[in-house]
């Protein structure tokens, strides 16, 4: 069954914590340690599997979807583009480059948190085998020896729609400025104004912009129709053989930008966009990562994506223990947890309510501690 990026509407469960004595943080430190050490460490499964999302990155500046402020929460109105409206539509994808072209120096000069390098440390603990995350900021790249599957892509670049060839996000954002001196001379001025830097809703808004998550920027009343976008160079050099046998088509203005009479050569971020099916060798990896792990761990994640819920189930399915570590409530946990029953089995999962730059820093310290003392 294919694997796509679907939105989640429904409302979310409130959260059941597991233990009851983890709703305070001392509980919670206790429950999550236990949880994390007693997971196999050899044999075919082992391990932990950590499953990330978008909570974990709020601390680092960037904008999340369902959060306490997220996108959905404070911005009624916000809707992201889905894969077939960009696909399909030039006008969509003025759009969306204009956006992202504004918004991406502020993402660029974004970085990790505090938790990605406790992620990192748990790795070299050898705690976590490997991770898992939904996120497209690229900030698990801190920790290169503890494989990472990007389930939902990454920003870092942009990729051709026909050939498949990525270019680099940073080039093909000097080609938009190129392309767009006055759009620009704009970004210039909000770098300037610090309106793209500041985490301060107030002072975007009073600058005429809004920020949502992936790197978008909200300029209400603005105008996209003359925003230009580059064609694929690879493209350009060779052009591709279409599903239809029939040799694609590359037409450039005088300034290199893609014309409307093209029938190949789009370039998008090298993101799974709404509505996208995930790459299968991406949909293997992560299946296999669950499979090969002893346990879960979901940190800052609602799990309200199919494609990262259907993970969690496959490993409740196959009955492994399952942790949540996240601030509010998330997809299907009470059918994840509804069979737990008694302090015996508890053990076997956790579900922790709070935020996890406040747990995970004792909880780290707690298993070096039980570490050293073995040594």
């Amino acid at each position: 069954m294919p694997s796509i990026r679907i939105p989640y509407t429904s409302p979310f469960p409130v959260p059941r914590v597991i233990p009851p004595s983890a709703q305070e943080l001392p509980g919670a430190i206790a429950a999550l340690t236990e949880f994390l050490t007693s997971a196999k460490t050899t044999g075919s499964k082992r391990g932990t599997v950590c499953l990330t999302g978008a909570g974990i990155s709020v601390a680092s500046g960037l904008n999340d979807y369902r959060g306490i402020a997220g996108a959905y929460i404070v911005n009624k109105s916000f809707r992201p583009i889905y894969y077939n409206e960009f696909l399909d539509g030039h006008a969509f994808r003025k759009r969306y480059w204009a956006r992202s072209y504004v918004g991406w120096p502020g993402l660029r000069a974004k970085g990790p948190n505090s938790v990605h390098h406790l992620i990192k440390r748990l790795g070299e603990l050898e705690i976590f085998r490997s991770v898992i995350t939904q996120n497209v900021d690229s900030f698990h790249q801190i920790h290169p020896s503890l494989p990472t599957v990007e389930l939902h892509g990454f920003l870092r670049s942009a990729i051709c729609i026909t050939c498949g060839t990525y270019h680099p996000r940073d080039e093909f954002q000097d080609q938009l400025s190129a392309l767009n001196p006055a759009w620009a001379d704009f970004v210039n001025q909000m770098i300037a104004s610090g309106a793209i830097s500041t985490e301060d809703p107030t002072i975007q808004k009073d600058r005429g912009l809004r920020t949502n998550p992936d790197g978008d920027i909200d300029i209400p009343g603005a105008s996209y129709s003359t925003f230009r976008y580059p064609a694929c160079p690879t493209c350009l050099r060779k052009p591709p053989t279409l599903p239809n046998g029939q040799q694609g088509r590359i037409d450039i203005d005088q300034d290199g930008a893609w014309l409307e009479s093209s029938d190949a050569g789009i370039l998008k971020p090298a993101v799974v966009m709404f509505g996208e099916g995930i790459k299968t060798e991406v949909k293997d990896a992560a299946e296999a990562a669950i499979d090969g792990a002893d346990r879960v761990l979901v940190i800052g994640s609602s799990l309200a994506t199919y494609s990262a819920w259907r993970l969690a189930k496959r490993a409740v399915d196959m009955g492994m223990p399952l942790g949540i570590l996240n601030l509010g409530g998330t997809r299907g946990e009470e059918a994840f947890f509804e069979r737990i029953s008694g302090e015996g089995k508890e053990r076997t999962s956790v579900r922790i309510n709070l935020d996890a730059a406040e747990v995970l820093p004792p909880v780290v310290k707690a298993i070096e501690s039980q570490r050293s003392g073995k040594n």
